[in-house]
């Protein structure tokens, strides 16, 4: 009680930042590749920093300078980005019971990212509510900033790595993937979730083999939730009907 009445908004965004210094690992690599990437389609610096400051998506902003560099229509680059980034529709309700009501959370919500999200999945219940929403505040700005950052010095710099490093441009387009895996890695331990990530990942490769690439990842993934839930409806129900039994 005395810690919370000498709580302030500042030292609850500070906490917020020191936590989710680990996510700059994952951050800035994927950053650099994402800077050096747009240049090679023909990006400017200014145009790929302000893509990671507007648009912020990771995965998405990768398709998004593929699509526009091989000449596809706007309304399919939007309407892709738009599928892969469905997944927040998902995060925000869950977040929302965690979070005190405000007026800034439209403008926030930008900040909501996949490891954003894991992390206040995490450490929101941990803290007091009067703490927790200038936590997400530190979190999610820090997050933000060295992702901007990133991209405008892989946008600046990469070439000149890769030219005198040749190794580190095969290297840093892996990088988004490798963040992803250590993200999903985990979940493979959960029998469920084991066989719907394989369900995504098989759904993938078969959209892929038969020349469906752009629509591979959001039909993969939705595959991969029907599955998910439909072996949770299954499991409630066979769980129910041992209940009844007994």
């Amino acid at each position: 009680m005395n810690q919370l009445a000498h709580h302030s908004p500042g030292q609850s965004a500070l906490q917020g930042v020191r936590e989710a210094i680990p996510l700059l690992g994952g951050y800035i690599p994927v950053a650099l590749s994402f800077g050096l990437v747009a240049t090679q389609a023909g990006f400017s610096t200014l145009e790929a920093t302000a893509i990671s400051a507007l648009i912020y998506a990771g995965a998405s902003q990768f398709l998004f300078v593929g699509m526009i560099a091989t000449g596809a229509p706007l309304w399919l680059v939007v309407l892709m980005t738009l599928l892969i980034n469905i997944r927040h529709v998902v995060y925000g309700p869950n977040l929302a019971a965690l979070l005190p009501r405000s007026r800034h959370w439209p403008w926030l919500m930008h900040g909501l990212t996949d490891q954003v999200f894991a992390l206040a999945l995490t450490r929101l219940p941990q803290l007091p509510e009067a703490k927790r929403f200038s936590w997400f505040v530190g979190a999610s700005l820090l997050a933000w900033g060295a992702w901007i950052i990133g991209t405008a010095v892989g946008a600046t710099a990469g070439e000149a790595f890769t030219a005198r490093w040749p190794l580190l441009g095969e290297i840093m387009p892996f990088a988004l993937p490798a963040l992803f895996l250590t993200m999903v890695a985990p979940r493979f331990t959960d029998k469920r979730w084991a066989v719907a990530m394989g369900c995504t990942i098989l759904a993938a490769l078969c959209l892929t083999l038969v020349g469906w690439s752009n629509v591979a990842i959001p039909l993969a993934a939705a595959c991969g939730a029907l599955c998910f839930y439909s072996m949770k409806f299954y499991m409630v129900k066979v769980d129910t009907r041992r209940r009844r039994e007994s």
